[in-house]
């Protein structure tokens, strides 16, 4: 089987997706398939035409990768790839229709509002002091944490606000929820187990997704069999609520009181040797080269089966 690995693209995450990219086409080489890393962009599509590719293997992030832009070419041209369709791709990197699906589906989410320039401070102020006493600002359309801030006061979170907006567009203003960083890989709708984040940062933010090397990725944190079984349960649920296949990850703080608030999905996930998803499938017994077979093989089978 012949698999095309597309990668680059052109949004703020291009190196990072290089990366991805990178790793899943030696990983797949080792687990025997005939590969070919391509790195496209919207004008730089050649690699759609080639009919000796059974398998496209989005591994952008972000921007074209991520969006559902990349995807509806890929469905526009009936061509078979790995991952979410673009309509929950769409849903999944807009972060205010993601919440919305989520808080439809029964999941608690953080309270947030959009942020809109044209209100008045004072207005905005007040709506602010009763959404939360800390706020997170991030733009609606980035991954990997770009352009988030923590702020602690309703002023500052303004000024933040317009500050992201200037440089990222639409951005929202969402309550600060005290807990621990958890995250959920879901791997052909099973779950794989549950990595706690613990950063030197304020957050996990894009140095300590990227760069840091002494963030922790932890295993077995979480020891009460239940809670683990509801945050399990909520990112399966997050998962269908955006209308997901094959992959994805979920992003949970847990509170205090061990609620499991849902913050993202990411419908193409790190690949990368800090990537969560890979470290998640490597304490289920899987190797990387395992993990992007599984990818690859259930969507060929999607296509055997609609053939069928």
């Amino acid at each position: 089987m012949k698999v095309a690995v597309l990668t680059g693209g052109i949004g703020t995450e291009r190196e990072i997706s290089l990366q991805s990219g990178n790793c899943v086409t030696e990983a797949l080489k080792q687990a025997g398939f005939d590969v070919v890393t391509f790195d496209i962009r919207p004008d730089r599509l050649d690699i759609l035409k080639d009919d000796s590719i059974d398998v496209f293997f989005p591994a952008l992030h972000g921007q074209f990768g991520e969006d559902g832009q990349l995807q509806k070419i890929l469905e526009d041209k009936s061509l078979l790839f790995t991952g979410s369709g673009s309509t929950a791709s769409q849903a999944s990197f807009e972060k205010m229709t993601c919440k919305k699906l989520f808080a439809e589906a029964g999941v608690t989410v953080p309270a947030a509002i959009e942020f809109d320039n044209q209100i008045e401070i004072e207005e905005l102020e007040e709506q602010l002091r009763n959404l939360a006493d800390k706020y997170v600002i991030k733009p609606i359309r980035q991954g990997s944490s770009v352009g988030v801030s923590i702020v602690s006061s309703a002023r500052e979170a303004i000024k933040t606000a317009r500050e992201t907006m200037n440089q990222f567009g639409d951005c929202m203003i969402e309550e600060f929820v005290p807990g621990r960083e958890v995250t959920v890989s879901i791997l052909c709708g099973m779950t794989l187990p549950i990595i706690e984040i613990r950063s030197k940062s304020s957050f996990y933010n894009y140095h300590a997704k990227y760069v840091d090397e002494q963030t922790e990725f932890l295993f077995d944190t979480i020891t009460d069999l239940s809670i683990t079984a509801r945050i399990n349960q909520v990112a399966l649920d997050c998962f269908d609520a955006v209308g997901c296949r094959h992959f994805a990850r979920v992003d949970f703080i847990l509170s205090n009181d061990n609620i499991p608030y849902a913050l993202e999905i990411n419908t193409i996930p790190g690949f990368t040797t800090h990537s969560l998803l890979p470290k998640a499938a490597a304490k289920a017994g899987l190797s990387m080269g395992d993990l992007c077979k599984k990818i690859v093989e259930t969507a060929y089978s999607s296509l055997v089966g609609h053939q069928a």
